[in-house]
């Protein structure tokens, strides 16, 4: 799975999900603040991706071995607010109360489970397309 961020507005990192060449869903980070704990989105590159079971967020996927940080979960949400250092997931690009946003995240999301499937592993690569 690829993660193209294409957008940082200072406010928040905009992204897009790839399933080999096949973009499914949008994502929402933090803004790149030197990867600080839940206030950055993580640096680009290559993680390993880990099925938990969240108290908060259920059945969702840790990204594994970031320097400096744990507990880097894909999950919904919709403003920056939501993200605390994670990685959301929608389906559009949309203001929310007029700050920066996605919506449909429940339906991205469940996308998102459907498309990594029965699988507890998978490989993420998160590039740079700013």
């Amino acid at each position: 799975m690829k993660l193209v961020r294409i957008s940082d507005s200072g406010l928040a990192t905009y992204g897009v999900l790839l399933q080999g060449d096949i973009p499914f869903a949008v994502t929402l980070e933090d803004p790149w603040k030197n990867n600080a704990p839940n206030v950055s989105c993580i640096p680009a590159g290559a993680y390993k991706c880990v099925r938990v079971q969240s108290p908060k967020f259920g059945n969702t996927f840790e990204v594994a071995e970031v320097p400096g940080r744990f507990a880097i979960l894909f999950h919904r949400g919709n403003l920056e607010d939501d993200t605390h250092g994670c990685i959301l997931v929608g389906e559009m690009f949309n203001p929310v109360l007029g700050r920066p946003g996605i919506t449909a995240s429940k339906e991205g999301f469940a996308e998102f489970l459907h498309i990594v499937g029965m699988t507890n592993v998978f490989q993420l690569e998160i590039v740079e397309a700013l």
